[in-house]
């Protein structure tokens, strides 16, 4: 009995130090983008190696594919006879967090400009750059900011019990967009009143991830949900909200309040 007191603590110990990387890597992420970090998307040590323009597609490449593949419920029945079920989660979590540090170490500046925006526009873009940022968090906490990142299945796991299975709901923003989540990395990749070769780059394979990885994740929610997905599609655009339309909340989240 006491070893098992002392995994379940571990495990949760260990979602927590995986949640805090997490929050680590993104708060470093806002300022790699805004170069206001020693190592930004256009500062840094440059390096003879390898030309800049393949290795920062390879660091994306490298980045992407670990996202998407480990986020597949193929993989995860794999994954999970090797890493216990209540800290998959927790794993993905800290795996995805060190592919941004791999990342955002390994790119390389290319600071040639290809455009500049001076005067009154260039603080309304670094507005819009934090609303970008903050439109992402918002839209974490709006969903089960737990889950997503590991730490409801690592609090039950600790309590002795199974994690209540998540239905489908569109809270807020999600019955406005079906993903505003990636809305609001997009706005924070391409917002900027100096837009360089590098930080172009960095924004262009991004957003070619995000499109891939999204069609992957509806691919997975049809599969899920079946026809309740499908009619959320037809109703809900992906990225953009047409004004003065949104669906409808369901039962569910009525009944909460």
């Amino acid at each position: 009995m006491p070893n098992r007191s002392l995994h379940r603590y571990t495990a949760f110990g260990y979602g927590w130090i995986a949640y805090l990387v997490a929050l680590a890597s993104v708060a470093y992420a806002v300022g790699f983008l805004a170069n206001v970090v020693p190592k930004s998307v256009d500062s840094g040590a440059t390096h003879s190696l390898g030309n800049p323009l393949v290795v920062n597609v390879a660091l994306i490449g490298l980045f992407g594919l670990q996202h998407s593949l480990m986020a597949r419920p193929g993989f995860k029945a794999v994954w999970t006879r090797f890493v216990p079920e209540p800290v998959e989660r927790s794993t993905y979590v800290l795996l995805a967090s060190l592919a941004l540090v791999v990342l955002m170490w390994g790119w390389r500046p290319l600071p040639a400009v290809v455009w500049r925006v001076d005067g009154v526009p260039e603080p309304l873009l670094w507005a819009v750059y934090l609303g970008g940022w903050l439109l992402m968090f918002a839209a974490i906490y709006m969903i089960d900011k737990d889950d997503l990142m590991g730490l409801r299945q690592v609090r039950a796991y600790r309590a002795e019990r199974e994690p209540e299975p998540i239905d489908f709901q569109t809270p807020y923003l999600y019955r406005y967009v079906r993903h505003p989540l990636v809305t609001g990395f997009v706005v924070a990749f391409w917002a900027t009143s100096r837009m360089t070769v590098g930080h172009l780059v960095f924004a262009v394979g991004m957003t070619g991830y995000i499109l891939v990885g999204v069609k992957l994740e509806e691919r997975d929610l049809v599969a899920t949900f079946g026809d309740r997905y499908r009619r959320y599609q037809a109703e809900v655009p992906m990225f953009v909200p047409r004004p003065g339309r949104a669906v409808s909340p369901s039962p569910d989240e009525t009944d909460d309040g």
